[in-house]
C-alpha cells in the first residue's frame, strides 16, 4: 500500500456516483457505467461507489457487490476507487475484502448505524474492519459531532492503513479542533458535506471534498477544487454562489431529498431515471421546476 499516493487521491473531488434504477426497480448496469464514464471523462479521478448518494442503505448486498464490480470494470485504473462499506462488522469486513479482491485500493466506512455508539466502541468497530484488510487504505466517515480527535488519533495509532477521514459534521470550528487533535498531517481530511461546506472546511485544514453535485456538473465541482487549491476564495465562492440553491434544496428537511434532487437533475439532462428507493422519494412536482430552472442557469 502506497500510503502517500492514497492520501493524495483523497485530496480531490471525491465523487459519489448515483445508482440508477430501471422501470422495474433494478440497478441499470449499463447506465451506471455510462454515468461513471461521464465522470471520468469530465476529469474526476477519485470515486466512491456505494456512498450515500449511491443509496448504499437501500441496496441489497448483491447489488452493492455489483456496483463495485461495474466500477472496477469501467474505471480500469483511470481513477482511485474508495468503496463504501458498513453495517455490522462481518458484513463490512466481507464487503471490504470483496472490494480488495476486485482491485479497489480503499474503503470508506459508513458511520455506524446503531442507537448506542460509545466513542471507544467506535474505535473498536473501525479497528476490526481496518485490521481485516491491511492492504487497503481505510477512511472513516464521521457524522457524530461528539466524536473527539483523541479517538481518531488512537485509531490511527492502532491502524496505519487508516489514511484519511471524511468529516461531515456541519461545524467548521468543531472540524478545525478535531482535525488538529487527531493529527492534521496524519490523515487526509475530506470535507464530507460537499461544495456547500468545502470552502469553510478547506480554510481550516481540509484538502479534499466529497460531491454528489459532480454527477450533474463535473465542471463546477472541479472549478471549486482548482480555486481552493490556489487559495482563491473569491473564485471558490463564485462557484459556491452558483450551486448554493441546488445544494440547499438537497439539505432541506434533514436532507430528505438529498439524492432525489441529484437524480431529478440527471433526469432533466437525460442521463438516468429519477427513481429512488424508500425511504427516499422522487422529488415532488414544485421542486422539479426549481431544479430545471437551476440547470438552465448553469448552461450544461
Amino acid at each position: 500500500m502506497d500510503q502517500a499516493r492514497l492520501k493524495a487521491a483523497l485530496a480531490e473531488v471525491v465523487a459519489i456516483p448515483v445508482t440508477p434504477f430501471g422501470a422495474e426497480g433494478r440497478v441499470e448496469r449499463a447506465t451506471y457505467r455510462a454515468l461513471l464514464r461521464r465522470l471520468l471523462d469530465g476529469g474526476v479521478v477519485t470515486v466512491t461507489p456505494n456512498g450515500n448518494t449511491g443509496e448504499f442503505y437501500a441496496l441489497t448486498p448483491e447489488e452493492r457487490r455489483t456496483v463495485v464490480e461495474e466500477t472496477m470494470a469501467e474505471t480500469g485504473g483511470q481513477a482511485t476507487v474508495v468503496v463504501g462499506v458498513g453495517h455490522d462488522v462481518p458484513t463490512a469486513v466481507g464487503a471490504a475484502r470483496h472490494a480488495r479482491d476486485c482491485g479497489a485500493e480503499m474503503v470508506m466506512v459508513h458511520q455506524p448505524v446503531h442507537p448506542y455508539v460509545s466513542q471507544d466502541g467506535w474505535v473498536d468497530y473501525h479497528r476490526a474492519i481496518a485490521e481485516a484488510v491491511p492492504e487497503l487504505g481505510v477512511v472513516p466517515y464521521i457524522r457524530n459531532e461528539l466524536l473527539d480527535g483523541e479517538r481518531i488519533a488512537r485509531l490511527g495509532e492502532l491502524c496505519p492503513n487508516v489514511v484519511g477521514v471524511k468529516y461531515a459534521v456541519p461545524d467548521a470550528a468543531r472540524f478545525a479542533a478535531v482535525a488538529r487533535d487527531a493529527g492534521l498531517d496524519r490523515f487526509t481530511w475530506v470535507a464530507g458535506l460537499a461544495e456547500l461546506y468545502a470552502p469553510s472546511y478547506w480554510a481550516v485544514g481540509a484538502t479534499g471534498f466529497t460531491s454528489g453535485l459532480v454527477n450533474v456538473a463535473p465542471r463546477l465541482s472541479l472549478a471549486m477544487l482548482v480555486a481552493l487549491r490556489a487559495g482563491d476564495y473569491a473564485a471558490a465562492m463564485a462557484v459556491w454562489e452558483r450551486v448554493r440553491e441546488f445544494e440547499a434544496l438537497r439539505a432541506e428537511r434533514q436532507a430528505a431529498n438529498n439524492v432525489s434532487v441529484v437524480k431529478e437533475a440527471m433526469a432533466v439532462l437525460g442521463l438516468c431515471r429519477r427513481e429512488v428507493r424508500p425511504p427516499s422519494r422522487p422529488l415532488p412536482e414544485p421542486e422539479r421546476g426549481r431544479v430545471a430552472s437551476l440547470l438552465k442557469g448553469w448552461d450544461l
